[in-house]
């Protein structure tokens, strides 16, 4: 499955973009609420900050940190994307294909906002 580097960037681009999900999207905040509380207070400057509080202890704690960090909850999505693009190619191709089209749909977005503003 992974002998080309289409289906290699592919798998980038879609573990880009349902990490992002995971991580970061407010659409996703569900996911992420069991397992840690997203907080938002003004500094000094008027300007909004967020932050986390990581709840449990344990696995709760544990997917807590994981959903908290972009880099870990990146490995784990590529090492589950991989594994379902190997074992079930016909269910994991269409994910690839999607999420990977959703990452490149994010990326051209922020190029283009920054231009515009």
């Amino acid at each position: 499955m992974l002998e080309s580097w289409f289906w290699f960037l592919l798998l980038g681009l879609a573990s880009f973009r349902i990490t992002r999900l995971l991580v970061l999207d407010k659409i996703a905040g569900f996911i992420r609420k069991p397992f840690m509380e997203e907080m938002e207070e003004k500094n000094d400057k008027g300007e909004i900050e967020e932050y986390i509080i990581i709840k449990g202890k344990g696995l709760r704690r544990w997917m807590g940190e994981l959903l908290s960090c972009y880099w870990c909850t990146g490995v784990w999505v590529t090492t589950g994307l991989f594994l379902l693009i190997t074992f079930y190619p016909l269910l994991g191709k269409p994910v690839l294909i999607i999420f990977a089209a959703a990452g490149v749909a994010g990326i051209l977005e922020s190029i283009v906002a920054r231009i515009i503003d």
